[in-house]
């Protein structure tokens, strides 16, 4: 859940006096207001000489929650929202159409999908190839978390049909490579925390239609999960499965509230000794 600072700039109630009210009862997310007894806030929230606007800042509260509440949906109601909104998009991989009809049509939006493998096995290419084709083909915007400091617009450039060398002689011909280019937004992120800031700020974007409406967010791919998380889990300590836990529920909900194609990549879970990497990830809402 948001911080409350987080919503200060679009809810001016929610302010830094308000913030304080809410501290003052280890209150700092909307997750914490939840858990606390409104009834009992709002008697505090009498006692103090600002008592108007402290208790316009919990009906804020109230109405942010409400807003962001999920309606109640029929069987139907999903069944027509797959056939008009979750479409596959392919991946792209010629000679391996096997893997498109494995995934079902290949990377379905609204879902999230696992990419696990030993190390050296080829999931950064994989990613890099997926990247591509949705750009191309698909001319939409593609999000790409590098953990490994692997992003290379030169594959970029061999899947989209050109030289691998990043130089080109006719700037005609480099025009089409530019446009994929330009297509793919890569975050460079080396720690969990990073990822977190990244994936929330994401998620701000998406819901304040920053993207142009002509081309769309349609795939976020995370290359790799377990880089960020082995360093936490080695000590096998709860701290790290809450953190993959976390990790796969902000995923999921990214695919499902903004219709994205998710894609994570990562080792295989016997090698990180991680249950929680296929407890967090593997279900898709």
């Amino acid at each position: 859940m948001a911080p409350l600072k987080s919503l200060q700039q679009e809810y001016p109630l929610v302010d830094s006096s308000f913030q304080a009210f809410c501290a003052s009862h280890g209150i700092f997310s909307v997750e914490d207001f939840l858990l606390y007894d409104v009834d009992v806030l709002i008697s505090s929230a009498d006692k103090q000489s600002t008592s108007q606007r402290l208790k316009q800042g919990i009906n804020q509260l109230l109405y942010i929650i409400d807003a962001l509440h999920q309606p109640l949906l029929t069987g139907l109601d999903l069944l027509e929202d797959a056939k008009r909104n979750k479409h596959s998009l392919s991946t792209g991989c010629q000679g391996y159409h096997w893997i498109d009809v494995l995934l079902g049509g290949g990377l379905r939006q609204g879902q999230l999908t696992e990419l696990v493998g030993p190390s050296s096995s080829g999931k950064t290419q994989a990613c890099l190839q997926f990247a591509a084709t949705v750009a191309k083909k698909h001319l939409a915007f593609v999000v790409y978390l590098d953990t490994c400091n692997a992003f290379s617009p030169q594959c970029i450039a061999h899947f989209v049909g050109r030289s691998s060398s990043p130089v080109f002689n006719d700037q005609a011909d480099h025009k089409p490579l530019q446009k994929v280019l330009d297509r793919i937004i890569c975050y460079p992120v080396f720690d969990i925390f990073q990822m977190f800031d990244v994936l929330h700020q994401l998620e701000i974007n998406l819901r304040s239609e920053m993207f142009k409406s002509d081309c769309q967010v349609r795939l976020l791919i995370v290359d790799s999960v377990s880089s960020l998380i082995t360093p936490i889990l080695g000590g096998g300590g709860p701290q790290g499965h809450a953190l993959m836990i976390s990790v796969g529920f902000l995923l999921k909900k990214l695919a499902h509230e903004h219709n994205l194609a998710v894609l994570a990549s990562g080792r295989a879970a016997s090698e990180m000794h991680a249950h929680d990497l296929v407890s967090g990830l593997s279900s898709s809402p």
